[in-house]
């Protein structure tokens, strides 16, 4: 009898789950928000409680993780997280890729590059690395021609073939849908043309090819990179059931990326 109950005493032991943990991520809103939502519903399953903050902008989520405000950020692409470190000396890390948000071009005065008059005025994110991939995109399109040393980071003064003297305007990521009546075309991350109730296949008058090295990642401090309720995040993301959400919801406009 004393065998039996110590038996069920250590089967009932086995058998509690592990304690939950709490972790708070950064996220733009649009498809990061909603994505994360999906995931948080996996998580909790696994034991880890999310709770998502929504940041309006792309410089905030870094500065609040590496506080310790956030425990994690799911909003940004390799290259910007690359260049925030460098340029803030931020000790954050990449744990898994999300997503790839293929950035387009949009207007509301002309269907195609083609058709923009001299001197026409585009807008661009005003970061470095957004900056940069959007006037790559200009220049796949053969709108202009930029330094090729100047890479990913390439920015307004590297064009250096303009035929149709075109006016950058340099407007936080997050207002260029907003530009779209002042200026004659904007090129937009996929978030927040979204956000706007734009949809890059239907409404986009170019977009970012398939080979973009833009692919979207989980961060957290580097001290943490290591812990067990990362493991957990980045395999509540990469659940099969996450990548059918992404298919099903955004049509093509989002890309699994793992």
């Amino acid at each position: 009898m004393m065998k039996f109950l110590v038996s069920a005493a250590l089967a009932a032991l086995i058998s509690v789950p592990a304690l939950a943990e709490d972790i708070k991520i950064g996220v733009t809103p649009g498809e990061h928000a909603q994505i994360m939502e999906k995931v948080k519903d996996v998580a909790a399953k696994k034991g880890l409680n999310i709770e998502i903050l929504e940041f309006s902008d792309y410089v905030v989520p870094n500065q609040a993780l590496a506080d310790g405000d956030l425990n994690a950020n799911s909003f940004q692409h390799q290259p910007y997280l690359d260049n925030q470190i460098a340029d803030r000396g931020f000790d954050l890390v990449s744990v898994g890729k999300t997503i790839t948000t293929p950035m387009g071009v949009y207007s509301k005065k002309v269907k195609n590059l083609g058709e923009l008059a001299e001197g026409a005025t585009v807008a661009i994110p005003n970061d470095p690395t957004n900056g940069g991939r959007a006037l790559l995109i200009l220049a796949k399109e053969g709108l202009i021609k930029v330094k090729p040393e100047a890479g990913l980071k390439a920015g307004p003064a590297d064009v250096i073939e303009n035929p149709k003297n075109i006016q950058f305007s340099e407007l936080d990521a997050a207002q260029l849908p907003r530009s779209l009546d002042d200026v004659d075309a904007a090129v937009i991350n996929t978030n927040y043309a979204m956000e706007a109730g734009l949809h890059p296949k239907t409404d986009a008058i170019a977009m970012e090819g398939s080979e973009s090295p833009y692919a979207n990642v989980i961060v957290v401090r580097r001290a943490d990179k290591d812990a067990p309720w990362v493991k957990t995040l980045v395999e509540a993301y990469h659940d099969d059931s996450i990548k059918a959400f992404i298919n099903d919801e955004f049509k093509g406009a989002l890309i699994p990326s793992w």
